[in-house]
């Protein structure tokens, strides 16, 4: 696991932009993974610079999405299909067709889980996956409990991870109380991982991974710890050491 700690979050999110620009431009058809959230959008406007500016290219790009609200559809403002063709899809030359997001208003939603991890590996998996930690230590939706799924599953969301995300919402009562998202052992499958995070309020869970030589299911980000290639992005406030 190596540590990358950067001044603030747009530092952040350049180096980031910088790890993900190299990857595309060595392998055109690479295949990313995509997290939402505010913590990727630094990373996301600085791929658009570089598509606009020096001409990076997406037009044999792949991604998957890490998750999605159950009962949302990609037209619905707070959906995460929405948020990724807002922050980043309508402003590069990517096929729409090579964009992944669970579909959460699937009729079998279990079925629709299986599909993903399939599709997953059909398009050879994931080269380079971005994930960002919750102050809880969860990773996509998967939530610190007594046991983690594998694949890609439905979970219920956390009191504290729905209190967290009603910013973007009008109000709690809104948010959905269910998700879609990639288990444990499909983001482990990524043959590249990067973590973000800024800011004093996600120090202690970063203090807490780092120092972690478990792997527990109390902490779903320590599965990080086995996988053999990961970068930890953080700035100066989410590092203390």
């Amino acid at each position: 696991m190596k540590i990358l700690v950067e001044k603030d979050y747009e530092a952040v999110s350049k180096k980031a932009g910088e790890i993900f620009k190299e990857e595309i431009s060595k392998k055109p058809e690479i295949v990313l993974g995509l997290a939402t959230g505010s913590t990727p959008i630094g990373m996301y406007k600085e791929l658009i610079k570089a598509h606009k500016e020096e001409g990076l290219d997406f037009s044999k790009v792949k991604t998957f999405n890490l998750d999605e609200y159950v009962g949302l559809s990609k037209d619905n403002p707070n959906s995460y299909g929405y948020f990724m063709d807002t922050e980043l899809f309508n402003h590069i030359n990517i096929d729409k067709e090579n964009t992944h997001v669970p579909n959460g208003k699937a009729e079998n939603v279990e079925e629709c889980c299986k599909e993903y991890d399939e599709s997953i590996a059909e398009a050879g998996g994931i080269d380079i996956q971005v994930l960002g930690i919750g102050q809880n230590g969860h990773i996509a939706f998967n939530e610190p409990e007594e046991t983690l799924s594998v694949g890609t599953n439905i979970v219920k969301l956390t009191e504290s991870t729905i209190e967290v995300n009603s910013r973007f919402f009008d109000s709690m009562d809104e948010v959905p109380k269910t998700a879609i998202t990639m288990g444990i052992g499909t983001i482990l499958k990524a043959k590249k991982i990067i973590l973000l995070a800024s800011g004093e309020k996600k120090a202690p869970i970063i203090k807490e991974l780092l120092n972690s030589n478990r792997v527990t299911t109390k902490l779903p980000a320590s599965f990080l710890l086995l996988h053999p290639d990961v970068t930890i992005i953080v700035d100066e406030k989410a590092y203390k050491g």
